[in-house]
């Protein structure tokens, strides 16, 4: 085994080490893998980095040799492969420099500044990746120590620095590296550091950096984005805009291969540009504008036709106006009148000189490259076309005194002459033929010309008589151009992401752009068009849905448009259903695509189907109006003719049902369900709910082939179900059963799903299979609930229902049929009588208890018990017995023992208030469940289905006592049962947590109605639970298991003599809780699954012994607790729960104990200023990591200033102690840099403090505080002057 040279770091700080051998040590510490340091590299870069600065500073005497062989040590350490590797798997290592004379020899260090022009060129990335990682730490050290002082440099050492940032800044842009992030970050620092350093190749460091830059990985794109915002910041504050926008055009407009250059304003950099010029006075807007204007006409324009090149100038151009102009602040009527006018000019100029001969150029096109030319002449020509209008209408809205040259937007009578043209002084006929060649190329010019179509409609809309008939012509025309527009190219499709910006709309992302132009502006186009085009619309809706539920996007992606995230967008918009016709026409859509899957599974004679089905196979709207003429002949309910469709669907489900789906199929109506279930079924208008419901019921009763796997099956069944639940929620409810009886569902369901179950190969304790038994089991019960809810034939429908059930299990039960009866068929079975039973049961209870029941009602439910039984018997004696119950058949007999319970306590209003024990029918059984449930309690804990089942059985079974066995105590047997699980140490402490408010529902019970003797055995086992010696023994669990039943205890409802037990035990409990928990913070690691159950119990004990608890000692000893508790070295949900615990017990004892707090103020002053220290560590600002975890912290900052605030609640207890806490507050933050969230709590309930300090409190702070902690304290309370105090001050003012 290697040795471990662990000393090292010791000699190399040692005064009796030569610094001959602590360079050896420190060169051998760094190649050798037989020393161990914790993080090695960073201890070693620090050691001879402070050696150096100590010589610098001249607080270190040492030979110019060891200066030159520390920096050779350093450069060896830069340069190195190790170095190297560790920062390309992401490992940080900081050179905190602060000293100038140290930053050339650092950069000296690096492999850039030696090489040649040839050698820097043939450098590989990864290579230049790790020189500049190493230059940006250097440069934010840089910035970060202030080392860089532009006035003393140039004062005091000539401008040294300066020319040295200078040629870094050449070196970087002269050899640009636009695919490594850290070469923007690098000029991003050094922009920061002084813009001078960089204008002087502001041209080519726009250029590398931007125009001519191909950035495509999103790392590099947000570190160009970062330079480039701080580039626009920098020259915003100069006020230098118009300069900065001198050279962009400067660059734009040089000769270059286009074709090649990126678009110039993607998401990134428009982003930045809009922040920039929202910040600008309009007259630098203006200023930067007319720049624009001028390069377009002197430098682009007079060469423009037949160019290609000049054409693609012409567009970047266009992007950046079109930029401007959207971005800039609006005018008002407040602007001045000079700034008004002087944009009028402005956009006259614009449309006069620039729009109207670009649109000119395309009219009469010329010269070679026609296409191309073409399409970006008709890009650009049109942009600006509806840059223009766009600006000019909001002007017009937004500033009456801009009169606009498109007139008036609101004209008081309205002609068809006087309807909005697109642009003005542009004809008609022109237009039109600018749409033919548009219509030509999926490109920007199509969008452009959409949205000026999209203008118009709004100008027209805002006329004073838009209803005219010439005005509605003019906006259905203008609608269906819109959608017309891009139809081809939404047929088409595309998986292209667009990323919102106009300038980047091409042929791939032109389908996303029109999709997401008609989807942003539905609500005006909607009511516009025709019904062909709104089912066009539905279709293509439904079309570019998502396939699959849509994965969270990766950190790495940049948040972009796609038609299915459009679309997804429209189908989740509570607008969407307000949006009458289009949603009408995506449910046709949804039904159709149904249907037609339904369709090409048909197996028999389509024409008999289509009289059974009829609403499989009717069209479009014909689908809506079958059920609408069926209402109109349906007459009052009691002589509808509820047989016909219900026959013809039991004769299919009971014979060869005629359609089956494969795999592929069953895949495709399972995404076309899955949109259904984001629709608001519940709210369809009656005909949609009825055609709705008979659909999916036709859907879920549908015969699978055998390449549909049992997952999917299961899936798909659900889906149905769950759906037709919703549904039937809904308002249109009723509507259904008009036209079918429940019980009618409730067999063709049942019939269907029979027959299915023996085709299931699935296990049945698989959790899929349960679910599914769970969402039948919710269906049926939800149907019988409708059926008391609306009271349709009652007797009628539950006849039905048990008729039905009783042939079922009859053929279950029957002796030539057992063992060709499908498991899966019986718990099926199973399910559906215990939802009669749990349905019926109650209802017929009720009626008992007002003399109102139907005694044929009664006899059903006793029908369906015995079936019920009889199953359970038969389900007991051919598997569950011996082996683990399932969760059915717990729930099951629970339901089964609650409804023979009910049937044998006539007229009594509480199962517990039992007198007669009337022997029950199943009572045997009852006790073979109860023994058997009790053996395997610890193993049923694991599935809180299941737990829940057995707590709910055991609590009825002990409020059954003609049940209890002769032999044993039920509540002895319970109890102990219940001690096993918690004790178990096979049971998690998170199982514990979730299993304990069952536990606490069957605790209650057995507390209530058990005697006092019981409750004093609960009493000696919890205290020998938390006996020491357990601890000793290391028997956690019987720890756990006592806490747990004291706080079980704690949240029942106890009085008279159980009550006094309990509370003449509390000190020995809070004795052996301080005992326990001294032990087990002393062990490594603290077992916090003990600790904090133990601060749960102790807050409780405090809140709850407000006036129980008498002797202070105990209370007391909450604080010794709460000091040995860690706060420290914690995961962070660890710390938060941990926290807040403590934070809990605090409170209780600050809220209920306040004579207890009065006397041991400083003790409780320790406890709380432990929670504020430890939010002070969590919360600082670390040199690495993620601020994932700061809302844990935050919490607990909020805490923290709660509690504050309820301490200065009590200002005549704490008055006293106000100085110290403020005292130990600002030392303590002193050491920390805290997030300024935290600190803007923590600061929130400091001033509280304040508040209470008197003037000589704060004269003894800025006294006796230490010179660095007073400068905190001075800053703390100006702040508090400022803010707090002149706040309240304020508000007091104002109340008077």
């Amino acid at each position: 085994m290697a040795a471990v040279y662990s000393g090292i770091s010791f000699k190399l700080k040692s005064k009796t080490t030569s610094w001959e051998d602590k360079l050896k040590l420190a060169h051998f510490a760094w190649i050798s893998h037989q020393c161990v340091l914790p993080n090695k590299e960073q201890v070693l870069l620090d050691w001879a980095r402070q050696s150096l600065i100590a010589f610098y500073k001249k607080k270190l005497d040492l030979k110019e040799d060891i200066v030159e062989r520390l920096w050779i040590y350093i450069d060896n350490i830069l340069h190195s492969k190790k170095l190297q590797d560790l920062l390309k798997n992401g490992k940080t290592i900081n050179l905190q420099i602060s000293l100038v004379k140290v930053l050339p020899r650092l950069f000296g260090c690096l492999r850039i500044s030696h090489l040649q022009e040839e050698q820097l060129k043939a450098l590989a990335t990864s290579d230049w990746t790790t020189e500049l990682l190493v230059v940006e730490q250097l440069l934010n050290s840089v910035a970060n120590n202030n080392i860089y002082n532009i006035a003393a440099d140039r004062i005091r050492h000539g401008e040294a620095q300066f020319h040295f940032y200078r040629h870094l800044a050449e070196l970087l842009i002269n050899h640009s590296q636009a695919s490594v992030p850290a070469w923007f970050r690098c000029l991003k620092a050094l922009m920061s550091l002084n813009h001078l350093i960089l204008e002087p190749d502001l041209d080519d460091l726009l250029a590398s950096a931007w125009i001519d830059a191909e950035v495509t990985d999103f790392r590099t794109r947000k570190a160009q984005e970062a330079l480039l915002h701080t580039l626009f910041q920098t020259y915003v504050k100069l006020r230098q805009v118009p300069r900065l926008f001198a050279e962009i055009l400067g660059v734009i407009c040089r000769p270059a291969a286009e074709v090649l250059r990126q678009p110039v304003l993607t998401s990134g950099p428009s982003r930045v540009l809009s922040e920039c010029l929202l910040e600008l006075p309009p007259s630098q807007i203006l200023d930067t504008w007319s720049l624009v204007l001028e390069k377009f006409q002197s430098l682009v324009l007079p060469y423009l036709r037949g160019d290609a090149d000049m054409a693609l100038k012409s567009l970047s151009l266009g992007s950046l106006l079109h930029c401007i102009m959207f971005n800039m602040r609006s005018l008002d009527s407040s602007t001045p009148l000079p700034v008004i006018r002087r944009m009028q000019c402005t956009m006259e100029r614009m449309l006069r000189e620039l729009v109207r001969p670009l649109l000119d150029l395309l009219l009469d096109p010329q010269g070679p490259e026609l296409e191309l030319w073409l399409q970006k002449i008709s890009d650009s020509a049109l942009l600006l076309s509806y840059t223009w209008a766009q600006v000019d209408a909001m002007l017009s809205i937004n500033c009456s005194q801009y009169h606009s040259v498109s007139g008036a937007l609101t004209d008081v009578a309205l002609e068809i002459s006087n309807l909005p043209l697109l642009l003005p002084g542009v004809e008609t006929c022109h237009w039109k033929k600018i749409e033919k060649f548009t219509a030509q190329f999926d490109s920007l010019g199509r969008y452009c010309l959409e949205q000026l179509y999209l203008q118009r409609m709004k100008r027209t809309l805002m006329q004073a008589n838009f209803q005219s008939e010439e005005a509605l012509c003019s906006l259905r025309c203008d609608a269906a151009y819109i959608l017309g527009s891009g139809r081809e190219s939404l047929n088409r499709g595309t998986a292209a992401s667009w990323d919102g910006q106009a300038g980047t709309v091409r042929a791939l992302t032109y389908p996303v752009a029109h999709w997401h132009l008609i989807v942003s502006n539905l609500a005006i186009l909607i009511s516009y068009l025709c019904p062909d085009d709104v089912r066009s619309l539905a279709s293509v809706l439904l079309r570019t849905l998502p396939v699959s539920k849509a994965q969270e996007g990766s950190a790495d992606e940049e948040p972009s448009i796609t038609l299915e995230k459009i679309s997804s967008t429209v189908l989740h918009s509570p607008l969407f259903p307000e949006m009458q016709s289009l949603h009408s026409a995506f449910l046709i859509c949804l039904t159709e695509g149904c249907t037609s899957i339904l369709c090409s599974g048909v197996q028999s004679d389509p024409s008999l189907l289509s009289q059974q089905l009829p609403w499989l196979f009717e069209k479009d709207h014909m689908v809506v109006a079958f059920w609408e003429n069926r209402f109109a002949k349906v007459g009052p309910e009691s002589v509808e003719p509820k047989g016909e469709i219900a026959q013809n669907l039991l004769s299919l489900v009971k014979s060869d049902f005629p359609i089956q789906l494969e795999g592929e199929q069953l895949e495709s109506i399972l995404g076309l369900l899955e949109v259904i279930s984001t629709l608001q079924l519940d709210s369809l208008l009656t005909p949609y709910h009825v055609h709705y419901f008979f659909l999916l019921l036709s859907v879920a009763i549908t015969k699978l082939g055998s390449s549909c796997s049992s997952s999917v099956t299961l899936k798909f069944l659900m889906t149905c179900y769950r759906l037709l639940g919703y549904l039937q929620r809904g308002r249109s409810a009723r509507s259904v059963l008009k036209i079918m009886y429940v019980s009618d569902i409730f067999e063709i369901m049942l019939t269907s799903l029979f027959k299915a179950s023996s085709r299931f190969p699935v296990n049945m304790d698989d959790p899929s299979w349960l679910e599914f038994l769970q969402v039948i089991g919710a269906f049926l019960e939800q149907l019988m609930q409708m059926l008391i809810q609306m009271k349709l034939s009652l007797v009628l429908n539950f006849r039905k229902i048990t008729g039905f059930l009783h042939k079922l299990y009859t053929e279950a039960t029957a002796g030539t049929q057992v063992e060709n009866q499908n498991p899966w068929g019986r718990q099926l079975l199973l399910v559906s009588l215990t939802k009669l039973c749990q349905v019926l049961g109650p209802f017929v209870r009720e009626r008992k208890q007002q003399h109102e029941a139907p005694e044929a009602l009664s006899e059903l439910l006793q029908k369906a018990i015995l079936h019920t039984g009889a199953v359970l018997q038969l389900c007991w004696v051919q598997g569950a017995q011996g082996q683990r119950l399932p969760s059915v058949f717990i729930a099951s007999v629970s339901t089964l023992l609650e409804a023979d319970v009910g049937q044998h306590s006539r007229h009594r209003t509480e199962i517990s208030r039992m007198t007669d024990r009337m022997p029950l029918s199943h009572t045997a059984f009852y006790q073979n469940v109860y023994s058997q449930l009790l053996s395997e309690l610890p193993a049923l804990a694991g599935d809180s289905q299941c737990f829940q089942a057995a707590m709910r059985f055991l609590t009825l079974f002990f409020l059954a006592p003609e049940l209890h066995p002769k032999k044993d105590s039920v509540f002895t047997s319970m109890f102990h049962s219940v001690r096993k699980v918690l004790a178990d140490p096979a049971v998690p402490v998170e199982v514990i947590q979730d299993i304990e408010p069952h536990l606490g529902v069957l605790f209650t019970q057995m507390l209530e109605v058990g005697t006092t003797e019981d409750f004093r055995m609960v009493m000696r086992c919890i205290l020998q639970g938390l006996d020491i010696s357990n601890m000793w023994k290391a028997d956690l669990q019987a720890i756990l298991s006592a806490v747990t039943l004291t706080r079980l205890l704690l949240n029942c409802p106890l009085g008279g003599e159980k009550a006094s037990l309990f509370w003449c035990a509390c000190p020995q409990i809070v004795t052996a809780l301080t005992l326990q928990n001294r032990e087990a913070c002393q062990e490594q690691p603290v077992p916090l699954a003990v600790v904090g159950p133990i601060l749960d119990v102790l807050a409780a004990l405090l809140r709850q012994g407000e006036e129980t608890i008498s002797n202070p000692h105990h209370v007391s000893l909450a604080f010794s607790i709460l000091l040995t508790v860690p706060l420290d070295h914690l995961k962070p949900p660890e710390y938060g729960s941990i926290f807040l615990r403590v934070h809990n017990v605090l409170f209780s004892i600050l809220q209920c104990h306040p004579k207890v707090m009065l006397k041991a103020i400083p003790s409780f002053l320790n406890c709380f200023n432990r929670l504020v220290f430890s939010v002070m560590h969590e919360g600082r600002q670390k040199d690495k990591g993620s601020t994932d975890d700061l809302s844990v912290v935050l919490e607990c900052a909020r805490l923290v200033e709660r509690m504050y605030s309820h301490i200065a609640a009590r200002a005549e207890e704490f008055t006293v102690f106000s100085p110290f806490m403020v005292a130990q507050y600002v030392t303590e933050v002193q050491k920390v840099t805290l997030y300024p969230a935290v600190k803007g709590l923590l600061q929130e309930g400091i001033y509280l403090i304040l508040d209470l300090c008197i003037e000589p409190d704060v004269q003894f702070l800025r006294v006796s505080l230490q010179p660095g902690v007073r400068d905190i304290f001075k800053e703390l309370y100006n702040d508090y002057v400022k803010y707090h105090k002149a706040k309240h001050e304020g508000e007091r003012r104002y109340t008077v």
